[in-house]
């Protein structure tokens, strides 16, 4: 394991990199927005739930076969790209409701609801590909060249990003749910909703269009 400096700089660079706007912040903050911070926290668990499944499948070796393999990461980068595009154009041809229906909205996520907010932040990550290649190239600069189980801290580093993803995730849902009190965000809601699926829409093409990584060695 690094250091105590090291591990304090994986944590500031964790925070910063959760911090960064994309498609999970966007997802976590949208739902808290439409449904209230408890579906934003909830979306934000299932993008978390999806980073265990990269975390996991790079420590096995899943993760060097996209970084390694045209067909394996093509195969993943469209599916990941038409979801994207799905929530997008969904978001976009939603159909505005009255502001007497807001608050409605805001407590309508019941048990089923919560379920397919978190399904579908679990989907948003494991579906991108980029994920896996982004645990592949940032936790190993903190694993010493000369570990003994390089395999078992990966795991452990990814573990610690991820529970130190917990405040960002939380924090993002927060500031959502009171931007949607405020009367001006809940009077352009649909504006904004609309907005959010053109930058759905937008992240899907950017994957759809993402080169595999050099130095592949083939299918």
């Amino acid at each position: 394991m690094p250091d105590l400096p090291h591990l304090l700089a994986f944590i500031a660079a964790g925070w910063l990199l959760n911090l960064t706007p994309g498609p999970d912040v966007l997802y976590i903050v949208t739902n808290s927005l439409r449904s209230g911070v408890r579906a934003g926290i909830v979306g934000g668990f299932g993008v978390l739930t999806g980073c265990f499944v990269h975390i996991f499948a790079a420590a096995v070796g899943v993760g060097t076969l996209l970084a390694t393999s045209a067909a394996a990461f093509t195969v993943l980068k469209y599916v990941g790209a038409a979801y994207l595009l799905y929530l997008g154009v969904r978001m976009v041809l939603s159909r505005a409701k009255p502001s007497s229906d807001l608050q409605e909205v805001a407590t309508a996520s019941g048990e089923r609801g919560l379920k397919d907010v978190f399904l579908g932040g679990f989907w948003t990550n494991v579906l991108n590909p980029k994920v896996a290649l982004f645990f592949l190239a940032f936790v190993p600069q903190f694993i010493a060249p000369d570990a003994d189980n390089k395999s078992l801290y990966f795991v452990l580093l990814g573990v610690l990003f991820n529970l130190n993803s917990i405040p960002i995730v939380v924090g993002w849902a927060a500031f959502a749910g009171w931007m949607a009190r405020r009367s001006a965000v809940q009077k352009g809601m649909h504006w904004l909703d609309r907005a959010a699926g053109v930058l759905f829409i937008g992240f899907g093409l950017k994957l759809a269009f993402t080169d595999a990584p050099a130095g592949r060695v083939g299918p």
